[in-house]
């Protein structure tokens, strides 16, 4: 499948999750709240936050079964520096109270400002870091 239409199909898939997640529970389809809501539960929460959670898991699987090559890791990476990056990313999701799914897909289709200036301020480290890591360092 080519690159242009499998990202098409992704991003309505990833749209029609989320609008179906508000218009049938309103609830924000937002990944790191789903996550902190299965590590921190709350009576009555963990069942739809987990059955989404498993279902974008599966639904990568599935793809990555279905389509073989689609998609190929990239070597070199220290593991340590992966475990940084990661652990970064959850202390900016935790600062900026959500992540790129709840801010970048949700908040920005509800016309948020508060997750317009999320979006610009993640989007403008992204390209940031890029550069750095690529051209600088």
């Amino acid at each position: 499948m080519n690159t242009w239409m499998s990202a098409l199909l992704g991003g309505v898939l990833i749209g029609m999750a989320a609008a179906l997640l508000l218009w049938l529970t309103g609830r924000i389809a937002g990944i790191s709240g789903m996550l902190g809501g299965v590590l921190l539960p709350k009576r009555g929460e963990i069942a739809w936050r987990l059955a989404f959670l498993i279902g974008l898991v599966g639904a990568g699987a599935a793809w990555l079964w279905s389509v073989p090559g689609a998609y190929v890791p990239r070597q070199g990476f220290p593991p340590l520096l992966l475990v940084v990056a990661g652990v970064l990313v959850g202390i900016g999701t935790r600062m900026g109270n959500g992540c790129t799914s709840g801010h970048g897909v949700c908040g920005l289709g509800r016309l948020s400002l508060r997750s317009l200036a999320a979006v610009l301020t993640f989007m403008l480290t992204a390209v940031i870091t890029t550069f750095i890591v690529r051209h600088v360092a």
